[in-house]
């Protein structure tokens, strides 16, 4: 009814709770990538076998866990100052299901 496991030194615990307990986004994993590559990479095998594309870098696996397949270049540029820049930004990427760099890059240039 338990498990214990770890993933890259971070250590995770796991319990059965029983039926009435279903999996939602309230839980989700995120994923930080670097590059286009890791981003497909990451979603291609996520949505695999049955997983479902969700909006804004969300999907949904086989299993019905839900996960967030970020470029971490997204969070450097909500991060800063310009707040136009920013909206921008954040218009391209509501658009998209999958994150495509270039698209949402090309919204936070001056």
């Amino acid at each position: 009814m338990t498990v214990d496991f770890e993933l890259e030194g971070q250590k995770f615990g796991g319990l059965n709770g029983g039926p009435q307990f279903k999996f939602s986004e309230a839980i989700s994993f995120q994923i930080f990538c670097e590059t286009q590559e890791e981003i497909d990479h990451f979603w291609s095998r996520l949505t695999a076998g049955g997983g479902q594309e969700g909006p804004c870098g969300w999907l949904t696996d086989k299993f019905g866990l839900s996960w967030q397949v970020v470029p971490t270049g997204l969070i450097e540029m909500l991060k800063g100052g310009d707040a136009e820049k920013s909206q921008r930004v954040t218009k391209a990427f509501m658009q998209m299901k999958k994150f495509d760099i270039e698209a949402y890059a090309g919204s936070g240039r001056a």
